[in-house]
């Protein structure tokens, strides 16, 4: 009698196939590794933002890109801590790569690469689970205690010191590149205003409110339409046009968001032309003012072009480490973290730095005044006595007392209103003034 024996080989499916493979760690990390590969496509590549191109995003696209797939490549043949250390890179990265998708999906729902984001997120807390595993079950066990515990107190201490001098500015970096306002805020102006857009030179639509000029003159006030509000309500009660924008990459605006600031000066100079253009408004009698980084950009602005003939910068210090080497009372602390902030922002945006801001003061020819508040934050006393000392045409500098950082209007709102519109009245409508 003959008996057939069944193979075990009809029970496996394809699927069981993938479940084993998925249980081993090498697999594991490289799905995990290629789903944050997907997202950084799908973001620079397949779902760029509105008015950029794959090709604006080559350099932060395809550098990330190529360390992953080296990781991925590679992850196999590395020893148990470097395997883990690329876990926890990679990880940190996916996290990071996906808080994006968190930030819109408060600020007005998810869209785009905001879905691939929420699974880069995932994949990267599932590598961050799977380095700590690795070095759990990796670790020395057959050395003297106290070695044992004095190597993992000097590992510990390297992390914490990493963390704080590499990944907390490199999270910066990402957050201020690729998240910003997504909505328009509800306008309290004050005063009647229009929807109005207009261009860049790089090709960006803009889109804002103009309140029309009643005296000849207009301001930009900047940056955004959320706390550039309070300034523009208080000069359109003098009669001054004011143009509100959302600056690039926010609200409505297109293009990549940068909250440092880089290339806002072009925003600046397309916002300074489209009120040019205005039948209201004087050429000859337009001004700006910026708050912290917008007095920043503010500075660029006046210093590469004539038209903006009186520009506030109120508690400006700087957008780089180039301003850090080039400010004074700079700590070598906060240039190693302001330094690797820099990298990672010129990784991010595909631009570098721009110029320190006290090499564009002196370059400034229209007046300028610059205001700081007492409590601001540390840096800005020395820096903005430093921008006056280095100005070179008609100045002001203001110590507000009892404000914080852009807090003039609240400490000293009746003195912030006699000395900015004093400015303004003394500067762009002193000839009709007489």
């Amino acid at each position: 009698m003959s008996s057939v024996t069944l193979s075990n080989d009809s029970a496996v499916t394809p699927w069981t196939r993938i479940a084993g493979a998925v249980r081993s760690e090498v697999a594991l990390a490289r799905l995990a590794i290629g789903v944050v590969a997907l997202h950084v496509v799908d973001d620079n590549f397949l779902q760029p933002n509105p008015g950029t191109s794959p090709a604006d995003h080559l350099v932060s696209g395809l550098i990330p890109l190529a360390a992953l797939v080296a990781a991925g490549a590679f992850y196999a043949s590395l020893r148990a801590g470097a395997r883990a250390t690329i876990a926890l890179l990679a990880g940190f990265f996916g996290v990071l790569a996906g808080t994006e998708a968190i930030h819109y999906a408060m600020d007005g729902g998810l869209s785009g690469d905001d879905y691939t984001g929420l699974l880069s997120i995932m994949a990267g807390l599932a590598l961050i689970g799977l380095g700590a595993a690795t070095l759990w079950k990796s670790r020395r066990r057959d050395d003297g205690l106290w070695w044992r515990y004095g190597r993992r107190l000097l590992l510990t201490a390297g992390v914490l010191f990493a963390a704080v001098a590499v990944l907390i500015p490199v999270a910066v970096s990402y957050a201020v590149t690729h998240a910003a306002r997504g909505h328009v805020p509800a306008a309290d102006l004050g005063a009647a205003y229009e929807e109005v857009e207009f261009r860049t030179s790089d090709g960006l639509l803009l889109k804002g409110w103009y309140i029309r000029s009643r005296n000849g003159a207009a301001v930009i006030s900047f940056p955004g339409r959320a706390a550039s509000q309070k300034r523009a309500k208080l000069l359109a009660r003098h009669g001054y046009g004011v143009l509100l924008f959302d600056r690039r990459g926010e609200g409505e605006s297109e293009g990549d968001p940068n909250l440092f600031g880089w290339q806002g000066e072009r925003d600046i100079h397309a916002a300074v032309a489209f009120l040019q253009g205005r039948a209201d408004v004087d050429p000859e009698r337009i001004g700006g003012i910026g708050l912290s980084v917008g007095g920043e950009m503010m500075i660029e602005a006046a210093a590469e072009s004539t038209a903006l003939k009186a520009i506030v910068s109120e508690g400006g210090s700087g957008r780089s480490v180039r301003d850090e080497l080039a400010n004074p009372g700079g700590a070598w602390q906060q240039l190693v973290g302001n330094g690797v902030a820099t990298a990672a922002t010129a990784l991010f945006t595909n631009n570098l730095p721009p110029a320190d801001l006290q090499s564009l003061v002196p370059k400034i020819s229209g007046a300028v005044f610059f205001v700081y508040g007492e409590r601001g934050q540390p840096m800005e006393k020395p820096v903005n006595d430093a921008f006056y000392a280095a100005a070179r045409g008609e100045k002001e500098v203001w110590e507000v007392p009892g404000s914080g950082h852009m807090g003039g209007t609240e400490a000293q709102p009746l003195e912030y209103e006699r000395r900015v519109v004093g400015f303004y009245d003394r500067v762009l409508l002193g000839e009709r003034a007489g």
